[in-house]
């Protein structure tokens, strides 16, 4: 195990970026902690729709089979958008839907002991004046020097913030997602079904035999600020909204698992700032939703950050490979960690540009009411992204 400091390499955040980058370099034998700012390990938002490529990344992380016996394949995408019903067959293609927390403690039960620090939260990074090195500073007045930091916080994240971009967008559209569970058995096909009505999105995807992920996304309206703190008004106001979709649906809302009920607002990073931001300064460096949110739209979430933590262990690996023993000074580290760190951006930034633009384009698609500019995105997809609606689940981020 190759260990830089004691705190040789630290990652702010202890979700699906922060512990699966953890994992990703725990593989490549580098020793890194987790701050988690949380007294325990959350996974909000219900489930995560895993497509092809987001399996090839957990494989890479060695928790591909385990989790794969949760939840079941599905066998095709079924897209009603204003009554008019498309198929795409998977074939080759897998997706999965994987209840978060499921994801969250196979991750965590493969990292050594000791390697998340709950209850960390942190106010701010600076750099050190003579070493160059980051230096965090915590909530309960402590600080952390460390070699290499890795910014993992999310939408909200202080590293971000630290390296000078810009907070993501925030748009007057919600997210609302859940849990439904069927004792006897749902009798749903194993499908990903998602409908369109106006400025009303529907998706509803088996986790397994007896358990259904489902979720909506709608513009926010003023009944959300009393919704986001009460579970059965936001039941039974969302279930509301469905009057005209089929009764089994509806049904499906009235008898949600309510602990697995949230409303979320929707944000992303735009293309532009995707292109022109600076997510590295030093040995910092951001990845995954405190680097490029995309918003819900394609599905791409989770995967993209676990393409990230491949990626980069595989990169910060490729420097820090030496024989046990040999000596090292921090000019040497400093230089091998940010050529790393560029190697990384510059083969992440292609895809994530991709997938940033795909899904602007995509939510602006559903968000607006206007059919002309629906038929322009439409055009706008096809000339950018080709006929497949899954085109973007066919990345490979390659081996470890």
């Amino acid at each position: 195990m190759v260990s830089l400091s004691e705190y040789g390499i630290v990652i702010v955040g202890g979700g699906i970026s922060g512990l699966s980058t953890a994992l990703a370099l725990h593989r490549k034998g580098i020793k890194s902690i987790v701050l988690e700012r949380s007294d325990e390990l959350r996974a909000t938002g219900a489930a995560i729709n895993v497509l092809t490529n987001g399996w090839r990344a957990l494989d890479q992380l060695g928790i591909g089979p385990e989790l794969r016996q949760k939840a079941v394949p599905l066998s095709k995408f079924r897209d009603i958008f204003e009554g008019k019903e498309r198929e795409v067959l998977l074939g080759k293609d897998e997706l999965r839907s994987l209840k978060r927390s499921d994801l969250i403690k196979a991750l965590a039960d493969s990292l050594p002991s000791g390697t998340i620090r709950l209850g960390q939260q942190i106010v701010s990074v600076e750099l050190d004046t003579e070493s160059g090195f980051p230096i965090i500073h915590c909530i309960d007045g402590t600080t952390i020097n460390c070699k290499i930091l890795i910014g993992c916080d999310g939408v909200n994240s202080i590293v971000a913030k630290s390296l000078g971009l810009k907070a993501p967008t925030l748009v007057p559209v919600c997210g609302i997602r859940a849990f439904t569970s069927y004792p006897n058995g749902h009798g749903f096909t194993n499908d990903f079904t998602r409908i369109k009505r106006g400025t009303f999105t529907m998706g509803m995807v088996p986790v397994n035999d007896h358990l259904v992920h489902w979720f909506v996304g709608r513009p926010w309206i003023s009944e959300d600020s009393i919704a986001q703190h009460n579970t059965t008004f936001l039941r039974d106001l969302t279930a509301d909204m469905m009057k005209g979709l089929p009764d089994k649906l509806i049904d499906m809302v009235r008898k949600v698992d309510l602990n697995s009920l949230s409303l979320t607002c929707v944000r992303y990073r735009t293309p532009w700032d995707m292109a022109f931001g600076t997510f590295r300064k030093g040995t910092t460096i951001v990845v995954g939703d405190a680097m490029h949110v995309t918003g819900p739209y394609i599905g791409q979430g989770g995967s993209v950050c676990m393409e990230d933590a491949v990626v980069l262990a595989r990169r910060l690996a490729g420097e820090f490979h030496f024989p046990e023993g040999q000596s090292y000074d921090d000019g040497w580290l400093r230089t091998g960690a940010e050529k790393a760190m560029d190697g990384y951006l510059r083969e992440r930034k292609p895809r994530l540009l991709r997938v940033s633009l795909e899904a602007y384009l995509m939510g602006l698609m559903y968000a607006t009411p206007f059919k002309i500019l629906k038929i322009l995105i439409m055009v706008a997809l096809v000339a950018f992204f080709g006929h497949g609606a899954l085109g973007h689940a066919q990345y490979d981020c390659g081996t470890l």
